[in-house]
């Protein structure tokens, strides 16, 4: 690869426990993460992918020697407390997933996910633009099909020239957003803590993706099994992380960094953020569904 978007090493021991693969929406294969991590000068990174384990054997398969894989997933979830429900993301690490409760609750979210693109889809055509649903579907290359699959179509069609400006208000942003379905966030820490899992609540002061829900909330969602908060993610202010941090340390949950890497649909590097060795041994030490590849 030449001139790869990925950070430096700059320690001993790197760890980013949040990347996506075309599992869903990233732009890289599994086994091509699994290089993307070397070169990165990680020491462990997570495939973490929206409601699907699929890239979970291709990236083990592929795992080069030195580097730790660690199997996880980012559900699609809600907070049902406030009006309108606030939707947010929970990752999951180290679960079974062969659990019954959880495979079925992630297949209804990935054919909720497929109904909603095709959707968008029609809508678009309706309008006269010039994508179809068999494009779509190539791009997500057997993967879970999101709203990032669309966009490529739209830059196919010469509508728009990145991912970014497709997710703008007039597009995908607000024009052509369809609501998708989600997991309660209780139900979700529930279901993973029941297969052996370690949830931790992805990028949870993000103002800039919308609502986020109140400390309160994750008050109560520790006290029903949530392990930990990612804190040092791109779209988190130097005020933010410290707030997660706060928050963490009084409810003694473990603090997480990672890049949240998709490929080319963001412009941030996978490395660019980290998590602690003592965070990752605690979150490894809580699982119980699978270890560590």
């Amino acid at each position: 690869m030449s001139n790869p978007p990925y950070a430096a090493a700059s320690s001993p021991t790197r760890i980013d426990l949040h990347a996506h693969s075309t599992a869903s929406d990233g732009t890289l294969t599994p086994p091509e993460l699994m290089v993307a991590a070397v070169e990165a000068g990680l020491d462990v990174v997570a495939i973490t992918d929206h409601d699907t384990t699929a890239g979970w054997v291709p990236a083990a398969e592929a795992r080069p020697a030195g580097i730790t894989l660690v199997r996880g997933a980012e559900l699609s979830c809600r907070w049902y407390g406030a009006r309108p429900s606030i939707p947010l993301h929970l990752l999951a690490y180290l679960f079974d997933p062969t659990e019954p409760s959880l495979v079925a609750e992630l297949a209804r979210l990935r054919a909720a996910r497929h109904l909603r693109a095709e959707r968008i889809v029609d809508l678009l055509r309706a309008d006269g633009v010039d994508v179809t649903w068999d494009e779509v579907l190539r791009y997500a290359a057997g993967g879970s099909v999101g709203r990032p699959h669309i966009a490529q179509a739209l830059i196919r069609a010469g509508l728009v020239t990145s991912t970014a400006e497709a997710f703008a208000p007039h597009w995908l942003g607000e024009r052509y957003r369809l609501p998708k379905e989600d997991m309660d966030v209780f139900t979700a820490v529930r279901l993973v803590r029941a297969a052996g899992g370690v949830p931790v609540f992805a990028h949870p002061r993000a103002t800039r993706r919308g609502r986020i829900v109140p400390d309160s909330v994750i008050v109560e969602l520790a006290a029903a099994g949530l392990f930990g908060l990612e804190a040092d993610h791109e779209d988190h202010s130097a005020e933010e992380r410290a707030h997660v941090r706060r928050l963490a340390a009084e409810l003694g949950l473990v603090v997480t960094g990672s890049s949240d890497f998709h490929g080319t649909h963001k412009t941030v590097r996978l490395g660019a953020h980290t998590t602690a060795p003592e965070m990752y041994e605690r979150i490894v030490a809580a699982a119980a569904g699978v270890p560590p590849v």
